[in-house]
């Protein structure tokens, strides 16, 4: 048994919590009845883990359950992807917006962001979107000075750099590429403008082993600045940073206790993967205990160079439901998505799992009709992967059509029809 999971850390807090959750929410207040859980008796983590894990699917429905306010004291409403088809409703008080700000105050100075530093947020603040809200709100309780450019629109980001001077930019990687391009196009020296760094946000940056992952090498080969992941989620309202040794992404321990278990639930050691499951602290208006992310991400114990002692992992390897068993190899969609966008002349692709007749996972990977480097392209995958996947022509505009779906904020590379 690993022994990276000691209440005493924060006990008071935990406590403190699970206390709160069992008096004010109905939902817990029936789970913590049903099987008999004495907060007061929970004096270990294994006592804590007999607490019993609370699904996304306990949340979507049972979602107003969920709820431990009056209803007249919320003030935010926002929304997350939900398992079931629908999006899950996720509501804050003022005391959890507060709790927000200082979860990105502290994840801001973990990068290097000071009181004299200016941000440029490439990310939209409405849409019931929780990210850019959180970053406005922590950068000014910070007294950083903040440029809300919002998402997209290239040139709209390289006159306000060029107008406000900022030192970091928040952006998803993606779309800092597509920054680059437009600067190449227009003839913009980005490479001598005021960024210094970027918090990137929305998709992996690095491998589990640190390395930048695709995308990540090919920001840094043409923009030198430094590049910080972070990995946060609206159910935990907490984000996961990295420092600037960038071995992990350190958690927050006031205001999350974090635990990454196996299939069995059970914890795992330091270099193995496992789901994130976690507490947050200090909530009010939706309090959760032991949720279940979802995300499979690799475990690196406490101790980092920087010094800091907080629990470290990595950015999410792959979502738990889109396991990929393949002749045998355990895949994530992450994997074949670095081993795609590192295949300089692939330039849109979009991913399909679905069940054979056989009811085992097959793989589909759809690439325009004009590609001619097929099979090399089957080639590189095969030595990544260590096994061969099926590739098949289709139209460009039939891709677009399934990598920019309506109903959706980000681009959707991977769609699962199992």
């Amino acid at each position: 048994m690993t022994n990276f999971y000691d209440i005493n850390k924060n006990e008071e807090m935990l406590k403190k919590q699970l206390s709160y959750a069992f008096a004010n929410s109905p939902f817990y207040k029936k789970r913590f009845a049903d099987y008999k859980i004495d907060i007061e008796a929970i004096q270990s983590y294994e006592e804590f883990r007999k607490i019993p894990i609370t699904t996304k699917e306990d949340l979507q429905l049972d979602n107003e359950e969920f709820i431990a306010v009056p209803k007249d004291e919320i003030i935010d409403y926002v929304t997350t992807s939900g398992t079931l088809g629908n999006p899950v409703s996720f509501a804050l008080n003022n005391l959890d917006l507060d709790r927000l700000a200082e979860n990105e105050r502290q994840s801001f100075e973990m990068v290097g962001v000071k009181k004299s530093s200016v941000v440029q947020l490439t990310t939209t603040l409405d849409r019931r979107f929780m990210a850019g809200m959180a970053y406005f709100l922590g950068l000014r309780k910070l007294g950083a000075g903040i440029v809300r450019t919002g998402s997209g629109l290239p040139g709209l980001q390289w006159e306000s750099i060029e107008r406000f001077q900022p030192d970091f930019l928040v952006a998803v990687p993606s779309f800092l590429l597509k920054m680059i391009d437009f600067a190449n196009q227009n003839g913009i020296d980005y490479k001598n403008s005021s960024i210094k760094a970027a918090v990137c946000i929305g998709e992996p940056l690095r491998n589990p082993d640190f390395s930048l992952n695709s995308i990540g090498e090919k920001l840094k080969d043409v923009w030198d600045i430094e590049l910080f992941s972070t990995y946060a989620s609206t159910e935990m309202g907490t984000a996961f940073t990295e420092c600037e040794f960038h071995k992990g992404n350190h958690s927050l321990p006031d205001l999350i206790f974090a635990e990454v278990l196996d299939e069995n639930k059970n914890p795992v050691e330091p270099g193995e993967i496992g789901e994130l499951v976690v507490t947050p602290l200090q909530t009010q208006t939706m309090p959760l205990v032991r949720f279940a992310t979802g995300d499979m991400v690799k475990f690196y114990g406490e101790y980092c160079d920087c010094g800091r002692k907080s629990l470290r992992i990595s950015t999410p390897v792959g979502r738990k439901k889109q396991m990929i068993k393949l002749k045998g190899t355990t895949l994530y969609p992450q994997q074949i998505i670095n081993l795609l966008t590192s295949f300089q002349s692939l330039k849109i692709f979009v991913i399909e799992a679905s069940l054979n007749e056989n009811q085992t996972d097959e793989i589909l990977i759809r690439i325009p009709n004009d590609f001619t480097e097929t099979r090399e392209l089957q080639e590189h995958l095969q030595s990544g992967l260590k096994v061969k996947v099926k590739l098949e022509k289709t139209s460009v505009e039939k891709i677009e059509k399934l990598k920019f779906p309506r109903e959706s904020r980000k681009p959707k590379l991977f769609h699962d029809y199992r």
